[in-house]
């Protein structure tokens, strides 16, 4: 009998549970190891950090639910994998043993690149929902004293989305307080243009957010590398597309979040044939670690390359329409080697997002992620605003029912109207 050990329970590794539990035969088994006792809704984060949401509301504990499904769960973090010898060595001296694993278990926030960055630092961050928490602390003290606020995304990360979303929340938050004209702010991102999104731009992506950011006063700087952060000071250096320094800017602020580069947690980093030299997960075209067989990798973690170069270090985005469809691959393909044969599913490579702007938002989708592509769509609405308030109250639901329905493509893209895009 199998023993699938899934390493990560946020998005893709709940989802993955699920689905595998769902494949097993009787008498194989299915473990879940996680840092966290809980599940947290990553995309309300930037809600929680402006005290829309409450930790209560985007989480919900794992064991009750996991174990009505016959699912093990180990909430203790994992110290080191241990490949060649199929074995997960846990924080708490334990080691548990596999025939197949998955790794889900999202990046490293590499906030130690840029010294003085971070919560740790002087930055906060929307990464996790204790971030967000403590950033929403920050906030209730930030808007009694408001000044310049800096957002944006570090050198090297590669998901911007979340950082446009802040920016317009805050904004949102600002003017329902009456205080916006209190707040200068200013976007400074790695991206090439406004728009970019680590996707080489969606549909009219720069030019609606260009758009947006200066109907919101929102200033921006492009082709950013930060490169030390101190209290109250953030130093940026502005490149030319040759990647020649331009400027030099020292932004001073009384509120700032940065995303941060990510890398490969430490349990995996460094290990030969199974990470990239950043230690993200490699995989061929069926999800499957090219040297270790017997493990599979979904989300964040899995090493994709940049849609292009770009004069700043930016990285390609996971999505989350990406990462269901890398769950349901995988799941398929280690079910297939269970029963002796070879893996022949493989994951779409498109990118399917709603992202929340206080009041109205925007949705892009772009099919395939690398461009050519066929569909490139880019739109803007209070309908997004709406759609993704329930998409969080779906996901949630979804997830504490162990329901395995597609649910990108049974909510996102009908809401989209994608089918009439192809």
């Amino acid at each position: 009998m199998a023993h699938v050990v899934v390493l990560g329970a946020g998005i893709g590794g709940l989802t993955a549970a699920y689905d595998m539990k769902e494949q097993l035969r009787p008498g194989d088994s299915l473990t879940v190891i996680s840092e966290n006792p809980y599940f947290q809704f990553t995309p309300s984060n930037p809600w929680v950090a402006v005290n829309w949401r409450s930790r209560e509301d985007i989480t919900f504990e794992m064991a009750p639910y996991l174990d009505k499904k016959g699912i093990n769960l180990i909430a203790t973090g994992a110290k080191r994998l241990h490949p060649e010898k199929n074995e997960v060595e846990l924080i708490d001296g334990r080691s548990v043993s596999y025939d197949f694993l998955i790794i889900a278990t999202g990046p490293k926030l590499a906030f130690d690149e840029v010294p003085g960055a971070g919560p740790s630092g002087h930055t906060q961050s929307i990464c996790t929902v204790n971030h967000a928490v403590e950033a929403a602390k920050n906030w209730d003290e930030f808007v009694k004293d408001p000044g310049h606020v800096v957002v944006g995304a570090m050198a090297g990360a590669s998901c911007y989305g979340p950082a446009y979303e802040f920016a317009f929340i805050m904004d949102t938050d600002l003017r329902r307080r009456k205080i916006r004209s209190k707040v200068p702010m200013t976007y400074v991102t790695a991206e090439p243009y406004v728009g970019h999104l680590g996707l080489g731009g969606v549909g009219d992506s720069k030019g609606l957010l260009e758009s947006s950011l200066r109907d919101k006063h929102i200033k921006w700087i492009c082709n950013a590398k930060v490169t030390k952060v101190e209290a109250g000071k953030m130093f940026v250096a502005e490149h030319n597309e040759d990647g020649t320094l331009k400027k030099e800017h020292e932004l001073s602020f009384k509120f700032s979040m940065m995303l941060p580069a990510f890398k490969g947690v430490d349990a995996v980093f460094g290990i030969e044939g199974l990470t990239n030299p950043r230690g993200i997960i490699l995989i061929d075209q069926f999800q499957r670690n090219p040297k270790f067989q017997n493990i599979y990798s979904v989300g964040v973690c899995v090493a994709i390359p940049p849609v292009e170069p770009t004069p700043v270090a930016t990285g390609a985005p996971k999505t989350g329409y990406m990462i269901e469809t890398m769950v349901t691959a995988t799941v398929h393909n280690i079910m297939n080697a269970i029963n002796g044969k070879e893996p022949d599913q493989k994951a779409t490579w498109n990118a399917v997002c709603l992202a929340d702007f206080g009041d109205n938002g925007a949705a892009f989708v772009a099919i395939p992620q690398i461009p050519p592509r066929n569909v490139s769509w880019f739109k803007k609405g209070k309908w997004v605003h709406l759609a993704k308030i329930g998409f969080e109250k779906y996901f949630i639901r979804k997830m504490k029912k162990g329901n395995t329905e597609p649910v990108y493509e049974k909510y996102v893209l009908k809401l989209m109207g994608v089918t009439r895009l192809h």
